[in-house]
């Protein structure tokens, strides 16, 4: 209880496209409620949301998740995140985890964005496929995080035909851990590629420069 009771969490004001913590006078108007990165730059993503910061307890409770295999922490993590991501999830039809390479999932034995996504109340699409390993996003720059994860995401084979699921659907991604979000606009732009109306994101932690 005292780890839980010690994770930070995000309070507004909040970047209203990335999520990203804003200094309070951004909010004084309206076109300061972006973030400098987001007004510099269009991603594909409408929205997307996040717990808290990737550190202190946020992070030792991630880590013991994904890397030691406490697998029960998706339960609590899961529901932490439903009601966080409330918002997006009211308006989503579907939500799609950020997959693992098949290696790295065999590997750690599962894909936590997964075992996330199956306790936020909505269907679950396995809809995005890895087709290629990339490092570890956490060891490169923010410019070779966007070259490392682009064209290493498609559309899962059954859902290039089959599903119409995706078809104008409002889609949530779920993950651990946004960086530079990298990974996050190389799988909307695969997902809008295919049909889909509008991508969000939910994550547990947002690493904060």
């Amino acid at each position: 209880p005292d780890c839980w009771s010690k994770m930070l969490r995000f309070t507004p004001p909040l970047c209203d496209r990335c999520g990203a913590p804003l200094p309070s006078w951004r909010t004084i108007s309206r076109r300061h409620s972006r973030c400098p990165r987001c007004r510099r730059q269009r991603g594909v993503i409408a929205h997307a949301v996040a717990i808290g910061p990737y550190e202190g307890s946020l992070r030792g409770i991630l880590h013991a998740f994904k890397y030691e295999q406490r697998y029960t922490l998706a339960c609590p993590l899961g529901r932490l995140l439903r009601q966080c991501g409330a918002a997006l999830l009211s308006e989503a039809d579907v939500v799609v985890p950020v997959p693992l390479h098949p290696r790295r999932q065999r590997n750690r034995g599962f894909n936590q964005a997964h075992e996330l996504a199956v306790h936020l109340g909505l269907p679950v699409l396995c809809a995005l496929r890895r087709r290629r390993a990339t490092v570890p996003q956490t060891e490169l720059t923010a410019s070779r995080r966007r070259a490392n994860a682009q064209a290493a995401f498609s559309l899962a084979p059954r859902y290039l035909r089959t599903d119409s699921r995706l078809r104008n659907a409002t889609v949530v991604l779920v993950d651990d851990v946004v960086t530079t979000g990298a990974t996050l606009e190389a799988c909307a732009h695969t997902l809008r590629r295919n049909g889909v109306r509008e991508v969000m994101a939910l994550t547990l932690a947002r690493a904060v420069r």
